[in-house]
């Protein structure tokens, strides 16, 4: 099961999914979008999801990580489609990704084994400094210093409150409470880290978790008719802010960009066409992203780990312009470990990604610690890894799936079929 808010959570399960051998697993996919240009050549049974709307999700967004967006009446809808769900195909295993709020209740209430798809810096055991905060727009208003000051003595608040109609929800199905917001994103019988330990290191690793490696696509689409003119005579930087990114922040891209003696290639991802872009810039809908970062010099993106690790993959470093609070962390993890450079969408300037871009382009260290990375990765077989957690919880059989359901707190179906909103 994938939330559809962002393409990484769709791109992630369906990788894993198309690795797994047709003769052994039968897949059942459940989301609320069924790209073709992700899902042409599968046979999984599609099962069709609830979706917030897409205003909330921008607006949300667009206002920071502050505002919840799920609250307990979306939730109950989400719920309802996933125990709907298990009730018609009967899941030996539920494999979600960014079904975070709802599937701590649904799994447990239905009685069904859940492996949750995480990145590893939601882990409250990842090691960095202080947590963050997110880009919101106090920092615009009360400028970065007074922000992060006020920030650490209201996040315990704000954390418990994102996690409340979790809690609610697991209360009304008799759950105890899970905690706060990293309890609920960490949650499940296996936890299943789409990283490497060299970008996103835990204090330690528990039992139930297990680190698969970057899970990482890109569309198996031509390339631009120019590509072969590209980084000639100059270097050539790859910019995209994905699906996710702050499309306030593409202006001072491309301004920044426009004004170097570089190639660009600008992917819009489909969400938004730049008006009179700068010469020097190429914008397409959409590339293979793994190509254009292997030919870049360095890649601009939303600093999520996405693009972020495919640009890694390759050994090309990273300028991160992070918005929402997943692309701050993982984009903290990359700068942390030396791969790239992290600029604030909220405070972005044109002059500030000029200058970002030339000391990745100019500093060694940069390049040297992304090909560490792509060295590091290539140790990394996602898919025997998936394999491998799969196995250890259906060897079990019919006698572990009886002790869950045995200790699952019973739902009333109210319909004989799947019914979705």
């Amino acid at each position: 099961m994938a939330e559809a808010i962002s393409w990484s959570q769709l791109v992630r399960p369906m990788v894993l999914a198309r690795g797994l051998d047709p003769s052994r697993y039968e897949v059942h996919f459940a989301s609320a979008r069924f790209d073709e240009r992700l899902f042409h050549g599968t046979s999984f049974t599609r099962w069709p999801m609830t979706l917030l709307p897409a205003e909330k999700i921008e607006a949300v967004v667009a206002s920071g990580s502050l505002r919840r967006l799920y609250g307990k009446a979306i939730l109950e809808k989400y719920v309802a489609d996933e125990l709907r769900l298990y009730e018609a195909i009967r899941p030996d295993l539920v494999v979600a990704d960014g079904r975070f709020w709802s599937t701590p209740v649904s799994a447990p209430a239905f009685g069904v084994p859940c492996a949750t798809i995480v990145d590893a810096y939601w882990s409250r055991r990842a090691t960095r400094g202080r947590f963050p905060m997110p880009d919101h727009p106090i920092i615009r208003l009360l400028g970065a210093p007074i922000a992060e000051k006020i920030y650490p003595i209201v996040l315990p608040t704000i954390l418990r409150y994102m996690a409340a109609p979790t809690n609610q929800l697991r209360r009304e199905y008799g759950l105890p409470d899970l905690g706060d917001l990293f309890d609920v994103l960490t949650w499940g019988d296996r936890l299943l880290f789409p990283d490497d330990p060299l970008i996103t290191p835990l204090t330690h690793r528990a039992p139930h978790e297990t680190f698969l490696g970057p899970v990482r696509w890109s569309p198996q689409i031509p390339l631009p008719a120019f590509w072969d003119d590209l980084g000639r005579d100059r270097p050539m930087i790859y910019a995209t802010l994905g699906s996710s990114g702050a499309a306030f922040a593409v202006p001072p891209v491309l301004e920044a960009l426009g004004g170097m003696d570089v190639d660009v290639v600008f992917s819009t991802g489909g969400r938004f066409t730049p008006k009179n872009p700068p010469r020097n810039v190429r914008v397409v809908e959409m590339i293979p992203g793994d190509l254009a970062a292997q030919k870049a010099e360095l890649v601009v993106c939303n600093g999520g780990a996405s693009t972020g690790y495919q640009a890694l993959a390759e050994g090309t470093p990273i300028v991160g312009i992070p918005c929402n609070l997943d692309q701050v962390l993982a984009a903290i993890a990359m700068r942390d470990a030396g791969a790239g450079v992290l600029l604030r969408a909220a405070t972005v300037t044109a002059a500030k990604v000029r200058a970002a871009v030339k000391r990745v382009i100019h500093e060694a260290s940069f390049e040297q610690m992304a090909q560490r990375a792509a060295a590091s990765f290539k140790t990394f077989d996602p898919h025997a890894r998936f394999c491998a957690v799969i196995d250890e919880v259906t060897a079990r059989g019919s006698i572990a799936n009886e002790t869950i359901r045995s200790r699952a707190v019973p739902y009333i179906s109210g319909q004989s079929e799947p019914v979705f909103y």
